[in-house]
Formats: C-alpha cells, sequence, structure tokens
C-alpha cells in the first residue's frame, strides 16, 4: 500500500497538509471510559466533573453498536435499558463536555450484535468452519462482508451524526478477530459473503488457516469498510476524526499498551514508544493514540497494573509525540482499584500546565528501523529480530523512527535505514543514491547481495569468528560470538566467518572438533554511492532474547562503521535513560524517560540518575530543563552543542533553542 506521505517527516522543513484537525493543532490528555450498559443512568455533570478533574481535555466513551447511550431509533440498533426516562445519556454528556471545553468522541462496537438481529438475518454473521455462529456472552460475531456492518452500520452512524456534534468516532475490535475475549480461536469466517468475494477474487475456496491472499482479502475488506465510514463522517462532521479502523483511512492511529496473564515473557517495556514511534514516523500527518491500558487482562479488569508502569507508558506516549492516553472500566469516580488515576492524575497536571511542548511534535532522527509491516519472516522470528534492534538502538541511545512502509522514499534524508526481516527491493535505490543499509534476517534481500548456498536450519552449537578487530574494536577481547536460529550461507568473504556446529560434551571432548570457515556472517558491499551491510542471521532476535555484550558490541560498531557522519547523539547516560529527539517549529526537545524501574516482570520506583552529559548536534545557544525548572549551561564543540542534566528521577524534558 502506497501513501502520500509529506516531507516534513524527521524535520526537513517542509510544511504539512494546509488543513489540519484538531488532533493535529491541539494537545491531547485522552481518557477513555468503556461505560457498561448498566452506566447509562450516570450522572452526565458529574461524570464530566471527574474528567475534568483528572484534566483531561478528550473523552472517549461509548455510544451505541452493542448497547446504544442514547434513543436510537434505527431498528435493531439496541438501546440500554438504564437510561433513565426521559434523559439521553450520551447527548447530555456531550453537552457539559462541550461547556467544559472537553472533546467527546464517541465509542462503537460494531463487531457483535444481539440475537434478534442473528436471528432476523443471519447472512449478516460470522460463520466458523462447521456452520456454527461464534457467540460470546449472548452476542453474535458479525462479520465485516455482511449487512451488519455494510448496511445497518451506515444506517445508525448516519443516525448518530446527524443528531450529535461529536469530535470523533472511535470503532472497537473492527474487522473480523482471530479469536474472542476468552482467547478461543475464531478460524476464519465462511459466511456466503467472505465464500463469494473470495472465490470471485482468488479463484479458490477460503484456506483453512490465514494465508497471503486471505490476509490481503481481510484487509481490503477492513480498508473498504473504514473508507466508506471515513466518507460518511466528513459529509456530516467535517472536524470530527476517525478512529480505530484501518490506519491508512483513519486520522489517528490506535494502539494499546496492554498486558495479559498467559502473555509469554519477558515484558516489553518500550510497549507504548513502540506504538507511538511506528504510528507517527510511519503516518507523520496522523495522530497517534496508544491507550494505557490500566487492567491486568481481560478476565480481571478492574485489578490495576502497577502504577510505576502507568506511568512509564504515559511518558513513552508523549515522549514520541503522541497524545497522554489512559483506559478504565467504569466511571472515573466508581473505580474498584484507584492507583491507576493516582498515578496518571499529577502526570496529566503537569502535561496541561506545559502543554504546548506536546502538540505539533516531529521527530528528529536521522536513522529509521522497519517495523512489522516491512518484514517478511515468520512473526515471532520477526518480532523478536525487531525488538531486539529497537532496544539496542535506545540502550545506544541513537534517535531512531520506525516505519511500517516504504513511503518515505525519496522524500527525506536517512542516515542509515536497519531492516531486521527481509528488505524489499525498493530499498536498492535508495542505497545506490547515497543511503546506508544494515539487513539483519536469514531472509535473502529483495536484491543482489551475493549468491545463497545453503540454509543452515537452527545449527547448534555454531558460532561466528570475528576477524577483522579494526572493524569491530568493541570486542578487541572477544574472538567469537553465538548463534543459533536460520543461517543463510552466502558465497563471499567478510569480516565475520561461521564456525559450524561441533561436540559440547561430555567436557573431555567440547569443540575439539572445531572447524573454522570462510562462509561469511557479515557481508559489506557498496552499491552506487551507498553501502549495505548483510548480517544473514538472526542477531536482532538473539539480542533480544539472551542480551549478550558480544551482540550488543557488534551491533554498536557495526552502526558507527556505517553512519556517515557519526552519531546524531552522545552520551554518558545509562542504557535504562530512553532519550527521543522531537522537533518543533522553532526548538528540538529531548525527552529522557528513566526505565531503570522495570525488572522482570515488576516495575518499581526509577533509581535517580546524576550528571547526565549530552552532546547532541545542532546550533544550540541554550538548554533547559522543563520539569526540573533549571537553565542548563550550553557550549559548542565541533558539530555538536554539549549541556549536562544534573539529575533525572522519572522523567525530564530538556528545551534547546
Amino acid at each position: 500500500m502506497k501513501l502520500a506521505i509529506v516531507p516534513l517527516f524527521f524535520g526537513l522543513g517542509a510544511a504539512l497538509p494546509a488543513q489540519q484537525g484538531w488532533w493535529m493543532t491541539q494537545p491531547i490528555r485522552w481518557v477513555q471510559t468503556n461505560l457498561r450498559e448498566t452506566d447509562a443512568s450516570l450522572d452526565a455533570r458529574q461524570f464530566i466533573g471527574e474528567v475534568a478533574g483528572l484534566d483531561a481535555n478528550a473523552l472517549l466513551m461509548t455510544m451505541g453498536g452493542i448497547s446504544a447511550l442514547y434513543p436510537s431509533q434505527v431498528k435493531f440498533h439496541y438501546v440500554s435499558p438504564y437510561i433513565p426516562k426521559g434523559h439521553d445519556t450520551f447527548g447530555e454528556v456531550l453537552r457539559e463536555g462541550h461547556a467544559r471545553g472537553i472533546r467527546i468522541i464517541g465509542r462503537f462496537d460494531f463487531s457483535k450484535a444481539h440475537k434478534d438481529v442473528y436471528d432476523a438475518h443471519p447472512e449478516w454473521f460470522f460463520k466458523k468452519a462447521n456452520g456454527e455462529p461464534a457467540i460470546y456472552n449472548g452476542l453474535y460475531q458479525a462479520c465485516v462482508n455482511g449487512g451488519w456492518y455494510r448496511e445497518k452500520a451506515i444506517e445508525i452512524l448516519t443516525e448518530a451524526l446527524t443528531r450529535y456534534d461529536v469530535d470523533g468516532l472511535f470503532f472497537n475490535m473492527f474487522s473480523n478477530p482471530a479469536a474472542d475475549y476468552s482467547g478461543h480461536p475464531l478460524g476464519l469466517c465462511r459466511c456466503d459473503n467472505c465464500r463469494r468475494l473470495f472465490r470471485e477474487r482468488f479463484h479458490r475456496d477460503i484456506p483453512d488457516k490465514p494465508d497471503a491472499d486471505y490476509q490481503a482479502f481481510l484487509h481490503d475488506a477492513t480498508v473498504t469498510m473504514s473508507e466508506t465510514i471515513r466518507s460518511l463522517i466528513k459529509s456530516k462532521r467535517p472536524n470530527a476524526a476517525l478512529v480505530g479502523t484501518s490506519p491508512e483511512i483513519g486520522d489517528v492511529v490506535y494502539s494499546e499498551s496492554n498486558t495479559a496473564v498467559h502473555r509469554p515473557l519477558p515484558l516489553w517495556p518500550y510497549s507504548a514508544s513502540d506504538n507511538v514511534n511506528q504510528a507517527r514516523n510511519t503516518y507523520p500527518h496522523k495522530m497517534a493514540v496508544n491507550q494505557c491500558m490500566s487492567f491486568v487482562d481481560y478476565a480481571w479488569r478492574f485489578a490495576m497494573v502497577p502504577q510505576e508502569e502507568i506511568r512509564l507508558r504515559i511518558w513513552e506516549d508523549v515522549a514520541n509525540g503522541g497524545a497522554a492516553a489512559i483506559n478504565m472500566h467504569g466511571t472515573i469516580g466508581e473505580q474498584q482499584d484507584r492507583t491507576a488515576l493516582a498515578a496518571a492524575r499529577p502526570i496529566f497536571r503537569w502535561l496541561k500546565d506545559h502543554q504546548d511542548y506536546f502538540v505539533g511534535q516531529q521527530s528528529e532522527a536521522r536513522v529509521l528501523l522497519l517495523g512489522p509491516g516491512s518484514r517478511g519472516a515468520g512473526f515471532r522470528e520477526a518480532e523478536d529480530s525487531y525488538r531486539g534492534l529497537f532496544r539496542l538502538l535506545s540502550e545506544e541511545h541513537i534517535p531512531f523512527g520506525v516505519a511500517d512502509n516504504l513511503d518515505w522514499l525519496g522524500k527525506r534524508d536517512v542516515d542509515l535505514v536497519i531492516a531486521p526481516g527481509e528488505a524489499p527491493k525498493e530499498l536498492e535505490q535508495y542505497v545506490r543514491t547515497g543511503g546506508r543499509l544494515l539487513i539483519a534476517t536469514s531472509t535473502a534481500p529483495g536484491f543482489d547481495m551475493g549468491k545463497v548456498v545453503k540454509l543452515w536450519k537452527d545449527p547448534d552449537g555454531a558460532y561466528f569468528r570475528i576477524r577483522d578487530k579494526s572493524l569491530f574494536p568493541s570486542l578487541r577481547d572477544t574472538d567469537v560470538a553465538f548463534m543459533y536460529g536460520d543461517y543463510l550461507q552466502v558465497e563471499g568473504r567478510g569480516p565475520l566467518t561461521f564456525i559450524p556446529p561441533s561436540m559440547y560434551g561430555p567436557p573431555e571432548f567440547v569443540h575439539v572438533d572445531w572447524k573454522d570457515t570462510e562462509d561469511p556472517g557479515l557481508l559489506l558491499k557498496d552499491i552506487g554511492q551507498g553501502k549495505a551491510a548483510w548480517l544473514p542471521w538472526n542477531i536482532g532476535g538473539l539480542y533480544y532474547r539472551h542480551s549478550s555484550e558480544a551482540h550488543a558490541r557488534l551491533l554498536r560498531d557495526l552502526i558507527d562503521h556505517l553512519l556517515p557522519v557519526g552519531r546524531q547523539l552522545k552520551t554518558n547516560a545509562h542504557p535504562l535513560v530512553e532519550i527521543t529527539l522531537m522537533r518543533q517549529q522553532n526548538r528540538q526537545l529531548l525527552h529522557f524517560i528513566n526505565l531503570s524501574g522495570h525488572s522482570q516482570t515488576g516495575y518499581f520506583q526509577s533509581v535517580p540518575m546524576k550528571d547526565i552529559q549530552v552532546r547532541v548536534k545542532g546550533g544550540f545557544r541554550s538548554a533547559r530543563a522543563v520539569r526540573g525548572g533549571k537553565e542548563l549551561a550550553a557550549s559548542r564543540s565541533g558539530d555538536y552543542a554539549e549541556f549536562t542534566l544534573p539529575e533525572l528521577a522519572d522523567y525530564e524534558l530538556v528545551e534547546l533553542r
């Protein structure tokens, strides 16, 4: 998919689109209250007072779909029986919110409907492989290709948009899910509409498991429905935002930082940074709302995650140019566990008091990490590789953006692109015109980097020998680095060479049959005016899982070798200090987030950091610690401005001019 992305990306100086929505021109402190149908009897003035007390200026609340919180007249649109007689819960909240300057985004969920709808129109609904409907707590799963989405949803939305001056609409569980709330797989829909449309397009039956054709089929159905809804919204309420549908079509890219009790470890403390960085750098003309999901898991929505995890997520949201956002269930005043609110409230207050810093931010990073949408390998391997490289860049304090597409090609300057999965052919032209590229995967790129000889499948006990210590000065005391996973043997020579598996037990036999080869573990190639480096093994995934110093040092030296004019930022900060470099119209902003409180499955108060020395490229003459309220002595050294941050608790913002 190709989108027209404006070239302001990475601060190139071009203008954003002339007409921007409120979500791009105003700072956002967003709270989502997933109201139950029983909450329809709430007092609107009190409810909005609670939202205002949190210093939120945007409220996402239930409006309709499964259960309407307004007196809908559309047939089959179920209205909550808990709305007091003569009242309009949503309308009253909208009125009270607008009176206090709070934007109201209505939440619709068309993923499910009640039994009377299914009985009248079973053809509108998801059909499992056994021909049965997908039922959850008495609700029937709808199909995105069926009439509940394609017809009835449009009728419902037309009524809602005609009646209410909403600031946006959000759509929950949009399209066909892979599993229900309990995690039970649903399989692929086999309703008559899906079967017919899939056969018309691909001339075969729907597969048993989602393949590339089915993924494209479902993606395109979701995009088409998103476009239909967008057209309706913009015709009725041109100033309203579309949230929670296809990110290509919506005005706001929505995501969640959440937990689940059965999710494989380790935890991912960069979750919010990951989500917002991807959204803002893939779609720089769209806002990112990454919800801090306050609860532990679906089954325990009233049990909160640690307070320090809440704080970390919100700081990461805003440090990457997104909205501050938190989610809860029920009204604010009736929370069973109020610790999440206690963690968020002072942050929202500080963000309100300094809100000019948190609008119109764009990434200034000159390293680009290709994100999940750009990878062609198996999901788990690719995700581990991506996360390992994401973490390494953060620990090395190398400012970077994440892009899920290639729409940036030819539209902005980038010092280095890192591909943790398959490198598309389009990247060859980027390199030929002077770009630098690092590929880290056993999947061959889409252009010639050497003739493939053999794929080694998970060679147990293999190594790479470091042959060129001048290229890898950090490895002067290390001669070999371990590897497992796939290795793609390619013709050529390189500064790393493969050592195939050998005996590792008993101790008397350890590696006595070691045989070095000349097979490269790294290929370096000049392509046109640029350079490409290919590690034909999953070093990113290995680093994510094992944090080997040898792998970190190897990557550090290789990145420094590829950067054409050196690092954009240099610092003595601890690796667990996350630093983002952002730009506003007349200043640059450095966000410092202290992750030192994260340990295994726990989040604790961060360990205070002292005397963080920073050198950043640019002609800055002043530095100010905004949260600390201190002017920092700034000086020049060559291409760098220098300053020292005397203290870092959990978060600091430094303004550079």
